[in-house]
């Protein structure tokens, strides 16, 4: 007789999708292997998802939706991935990511490497490939990170695009990320951003010093009412935060932070510069 492994549903956004699988397929009276054959998968690997030992992705979770008929209902399993995908975000930012959907203006201020709205997908992948050798994430929560971020990038492209501001910290650019093909071309694509008609791109110089107000990632979203959220992060938290008392000092520090930048001007050419000197 098969051991069947006892789930915890409670235990974690990714256990509760596997039960919930199990569930599903228990109801139709599917093996594995049934269920498996209908989606393009290995009954190995349905085995996995149901355990927890494997966490699902996008592709095979619509797959599912397509085979249970959940497709956009409250009840689908894409659904489902979407919770353990913001469950592995920091606090806070799922709801900032929502924000920024909808905001008129974005200010960003990065530090050490480039913010992901302005990131190539080879950039963001060099990014991912350190956290997968780090055991961080899996290959295929790598992927999806990478996808996530080119749909995060064209849910910015509408019809009445935000204003995009952004202040790097030097290193964003100085630092060397998947090699001297991807730097450069990421070096050519903060060019080209700043040649867009909605956005301002500036760097901190080293040159600062003590006068660089930040010493961590600040995103200030200007939505459509007017009112200013801030989001900041630390190595372990971020926080989305709408009252006025704590996001107007970050408004006022992020104005000296562009006063004391280079100009755009400046900045392009410190960035061309950086692009023949890399290696």
């Amino acid at each position: 007789m098969v051991n069947i492994k006892e789930l915890n549903p409670d235990s974690s956004p990714q256990a509760a999708f596997g039960a919930r699988l199990r569930s599903a397929r228990e109801a139709r009276s599917w093996k594995q292997d049934e269920l498996a054959a209908q989606v393009g998968y290995s009954g190995r690997h349905i085995s996995a998802v149901e355990t927890g030992r494997k966490p699902p992705t996008l592709r095979f979770s619509r797959a599912l939706d397509v085979v249970f008929g959940f497709t956009g209902t409250a009840d689908s399993f894409e659904r489902a991935w979407g919770e353990i995908r913001n469950g592995s975000l920091l606090e806070g930012f799922p709801e900032y990511l929502g924000q920024e959907a909808r905001a008129a203006e974005i200010r960003l201020f990065e530090v050490g490497t480039i913010p992901g709205l302005l990131q190539t997908p080879e950039y963001a992948g060099a990014l991912e490939e350190g956290n997968v050798k780090r055991g961080t994430l899996s290959p295929d929560q790598a992927s999806e990170r990478v996808s996530f971020l080119a749909e995060r990038q064209a849910a910015l492209m509408r019809p009445v695009p935000p204003i995009v501001i952004v202040v790097l910290d030097e290193s964003c650019i100085r630092r060397l990320i998947g090699g001297a093909g991807v730097m450069e071309r990421q070096l050519s694509q903060l060019v080209e951003f700043a040649e867009r008609p909605n956005t301002v791109l500036q760097l901190a110089p080293y040159t600062l010093g003590e006068h660089r107000p930040f010493n961590r990632v600040v995103n200030l979203l200007t939505l459509p009412d007017r009112s200013v959220v801030s989001y900041v992060e630390s190595e372990t938290h971020g926080r989305l935060d709408r009252e006025i008392t704590s996001v107007l000092p970050l408004v006022r520090a992020y104005h000296q932070l562009q006063a004391e930048a280079l100009s755009q001007a400046d900045s392009v050419a410190v960035i061309e510069q950086a692009r023949k000197g890399t290696p």
